[in-house]
């Protein structure tokens, strides 16, 4: 890092996606912004399919009423890091077989009809593109979808060009969205995620040269989401760091044994060798990302998204702010060895590598 590199992490943040529901106080936005405050959270990510939370197609149209919305959160004690479409965005590519699996995700009118359901998708995510713009956002968290999904083990053998056709029609549905992205000054981060076909890194850079590199195309990073597919998750930061623009804090743990592995036995959450776990209870190794994340610069928010198998969500958030808090680094202003340099001193130079013309 070079001396006087100012960017820092922001946060805490928390996904209020796992945390809406049907009772006080996550049962509305002022309320459950007012809640995340209270436990030391700065900022919320919030699903923009959920009702209780916003009216996506009222955010892309009024700019009087993201001010309000805005407004709302800061009198509560936070604000807007970003909005997530990843419901909307798993409806961009669904392979047949998982028709009836994510129907459930988009509104009755649409279910059982996979053409109009995707239309919808796509206009949700435009809808994204203009509501982040005049909430003054920076960044937008989604899924990927994903066509080739059911193919993911080479077994039966793969036809010749079935991939590249795969990644190529995706790339065909996502180019004009990130184009809209593009229009609105907002990077869409794809979660990189099991389930979708951007799922790593090799399958990232696939997507990415299908779309030429499209500058508005950016990952959001999760280890966990990594951990449980045995990448080397730091390594992970150093190879992509130019493109991750949002980071979920999330822990997990991969215990094998010579029943189950990487695949999971078909077993639930709690028998699984992998499994998500509340922030500390897992094995990420956190000061080892938020060190990565400094040292490349990423000035964007630290955002807890809970997900565990055994432990309360409540305790998990109350735990998550300060976690996450502890993990900050201020970056450094100067180089640590200042106090034993000399001015600088072109001739010096010169003289110290024998180039003052007396050899």
């Amino acid at each position: 890092m070079e001396a006087g590199h100012t960017s820092e992490i922001r946060g805490p943040g928390i996904f209020l996606a796992q945390f809406m529901g049907d009772t006080s106080p996550f049962d509305s936005l002022d309320a459950i912004a007012r809640w995340a405050a209270t436990l030391g959270y700065k900022g919320i990510q919030i699903p923009s399919g959920d009702p209780r939370c916003l009216d996506l197609a009222l955010a892309a149209e009024s700019q009087t009423y993201c001010d309000e919305l805005k407004g709302r959160c800061g009198e509560a004690g936070v604000e807007i890091s970003e909005l997530s479409t990843h419901l909307q965005g798993q409806l961009i590519a669904v392979h047949p077989s998982c028709d009836e699996l994510f129907d459930g995700f988009a509104p009755a009118e649409v279910r059982g009809n996979p053409e109009a359901r995707r239309a919808w998708a796509v206009e949700q995510l435009q809808l994204a593109a203009k509501a982040s713009q005049r909430l003054g956002l920076t960044a937008h968290a989604t899924f990927s979808g994903a066509l080739l999904w059911p193919f993911v083990y080479p077994w039966p053998q793969r036809p010749a060009g079935l991939v590249e056709a795969g990644f190529a029609e995706l790339a065909r549905r996502w180019r004009p969205i990130l184009d809209a992205f593009e229009e609105a000054g907002v990077d869409l981060c794809f979660e990189i995620h099991p389930g979708e076909d951007l799922h790593d890194g090799a399958t990232f850079e696939r997507f990415l040269e299908a779309v030429d590199h499209h500058p508005r195309a950016r990952i959001l990073y999760d280890p966990s989401h990594l951990l449980l597919q045995q990448l080397d998750y730091l390594d992970f930061i150093d190879r992509y760091h130019e493109r991750i623009r949002m980071f979920h804090v999330k822990d997990a743990e991969f215990l094998p044994n010579g029943r189950s592995g990487v695949y999971g036995g078909y077993q639930d959450w709690r028998e699984r060798p992998g499994r998500f776990r509340s922030l500390g209870d897992g094995q990420v190794d956190f000061k080892g990302i938020f060190s990565k994340l400094t040292q490349y610069g990423y000035d964007g928010w630290a955002v807890l998204e809970w997900e565990c198998c055994l432990k309360d969500s409540r305790q998990g958030a109350e735990e998550g702010a300060p976690f996450i808090a502890d993990h900050f680094i201020s970056p450094a202003q100067s180089a640590f060895d200042d106090f034993a340099g000399v001015a600088p001193s072109p001739q010096r130079n010169r003289r110290i590598l024998g180039l003052d013309g007396n050899h």
